[in-house]
């Protein structure tokens, strides 16, 4: 609704705010088999989204639904940097000058630890090879989350284990923020207790795992370095076939 955002954006403007706007139509595509009204409607109002000052140069990519669909971690890289390059072929097409575009890439992490660090590096080369064949600079922000796949209603204690495990992979491999699920999300409503659980694991990972007191711990280690290069070629190969078969959305 471009009414809705002229309006948004104005109020941003007075209070001199930006934000982060997630407007993602070709994940509305993959999620539901529709768009919000058209392909073209939808990519118009995109183009003009990205304009706007408060949210200017922003590019959203919600690529949890790979994941949490069941799709294989090269699968996930290919995908969502095909679902990437949908929105930069556009605007290569368009008349719009960017220098630099900002993305906010939606991820979720799986339980397989050290594949899951993996996988996140791996996406940021994979969008530094993607970057050089276009004239704009591409900066990355991830955003992860635990999957939704693995949570189990039989033993609710063990979604705590596991959404830990999932945001300490997802610190490890780069992440810019973490945001933790609740261990009751997908089968209670959202209450003031899940959420507080949720917080308080974030903090002991802070506070007494001491994880932000070291940038990039996992840097020059072999195993991860090795594995990392191998599902960016891997899901390189996946992405050049999708390419060849007129992209992501054909």
């Amino acid at each position: 609704d471009i009414e809705f955002l002229e309006k948004l954006d104005t109020i941003l403007k007075k209070q001199n705010k930006k934000i982060w706007l997630g407007f993602d139509p070709v994940h509305q595509l993959a999620s539901s088999g529709n768009w919000f009204k058209s392909q073209k409607e939808d990519f118009e109002v995109f183009l003009i989204t990205i304009q706007f000052s408060s949210f200017k140069n922003q590019i959203s990519v919600d690529a949890r639904l790979y994941q949490n669909s069941g799709g294989l971690i090269v699968q996930q890289l290919a995908y969502g940097l095909a679902h990437l390059n949908e929105y930069l072929n556009l605007l290569n097409d368009s008349n719009l000058k960017l220098n630099s575009i900002n993305i906010n890439l939606l991820i979720s992490q799986g339980s397989n630890y050290f594949f899951e660090i993996a996988k996140l590096k791996a996406f940021r080369l994979l969008v530094n090879s993607l970057a050089s064949q276009y004239d704009f600079d591409l900066k990355l922000h991830i955003i992860a989350e635990p999957s939704k796949r693995n949570h189990t209603i039989y033993d609710y204690n063990m979604n705590m284990l596991r959404t830990t495990t999932e945001c300490m992979s997802a610190i490890l491999g780069g992440a810019d923020w973490v945001n933790n699920l609740a261990y009751d999300e997908v089968f209670h409503k959202r209450n003031e207790f899940g959420e507080r659980i949720s917080r308080n694991q974030l903090l002991i990972l802070k506070q007494e795992s001491y994880f932000d007191k070291v940038l990039n711990p996992i840097d020059g280690t072999y195993y991860i370095e090795n594995l990392t290069k191998e599902l960016a070629e891997k899901a390189l190969a996946i992405f050049k076939t999708i390419e060849a078969g007129k992209g992501f959305i054909h």
